[in-house]
């Protein structure tokens, strides 16, 4: 049975607006276990396993560095599975799993599309990992849950690579479609109403609940060969709500790659 790795990429240097998400894989964990919640998910699996390995937290000096260190982990025989870190981290990871698995599917979920084809003049912005992914063909189908914030030319990008968008707007989960290919999350924690996620450095209104992103995880019935929790920042949080809930997309996630 394969292994799964946790990483945690402490990079937010791609982040527009605000830093502050390099500091999340810490205090992600430390809410994990700090005994106020146990190590089971809702489904009664626990994720106190010798099957998970956690490698702990990397410093990243430079940007491809993160495609470098999942291609090790994978090469290790293990799913990966990322704490990070701006949504920048996730071009760079997605790049390694593509030599291991050609065809990919992805479950983003978040406020926002990013697929941006550069944004600030940076082609490699937390703004655009979906732009990237797409034009380099590393996801045969790439689906995104929650977006809110869609203008003219994000418009323009989901249709030129064919995203399959589900808005809060219209949002209906009984409508995501099944997924046939090796699944990968993404896992933007401004996809949460910020009522649910104050820690983030984007507050968009009118987000998701708590119930609604745990009942889209338990409802995948697919292999699950990877997945980030992106976009947490500790200096914006209140009262360690968003760490804590953070922790418990960990436990979900995690079990369903089990």
């Amino acid at each position: 049975m394969q292994k799964i790795i946790i990483q945690g990429i402490q990079y937010d240097e791609k982040s527009s607006f605000q830093q502050g998400s390099s500091l999340a894989p810490p205090l992600i964990r430390e809410a994990l276990n700090s005994g106020s919640m146990n190590l089971f998910s809702e489904n009664g699996i626990t994720i106190e396993t010798s099957r998970i390995e956690d490698k702990g937290d990397i410093t990243i000096e430079k940007y491809f560095d993160i495609e470098a260190i999942t291609a090790k982990h994978l090469n290790e025989g293990g799913k990966i599975f990322t704490l990070g870190g701006d949504h920048s981290v996730t071009f760079p990871i997605i790049k390694a799993h593509h030599a291991k698995y050609p065809k990919l599917d992805i479950l983003h979920i978040d406020a926002h599309a990013d697929l941006y084809d550069n944004y600030e003049g940076d082609k490699f912005s937390h703004a655009c990992p979906f732009a990237r992914i797409m034009e380099n063909g590393f996801a045969i189908k790439l689906v995104q849950v929650g977006i809110r914030t869609l203008n003219t030319h994000q418009t323009e990008q989901a249709e030129r690579f064919k995203v399959d968008v589900h808005e809060m707007k219209n949002l209906d989960l009984s409508k995501i479609p099944k997924f046939e290919n090796p699944l990968y999350i993404s896992l933007d924690m401004d996809a949460f109403d910020p009522a649910f996620a104050p820690g983030v450095s984007h507050h968009e209104p009118g987000g998701m609940t708590s119930r609604q992103v745990i009942d889209l995880i338990q409802s995948l019935n697919c292999e699950v060969v990877g997945a980030d929790i992106v976009e947490y920042n500790p200096t914006r949080d209140f009262q360690k709500m968003t760490s804590f809930l953070a922790a418990k997309m960990m436990k979900e996630i995690l079990t369903k790659m089990l």
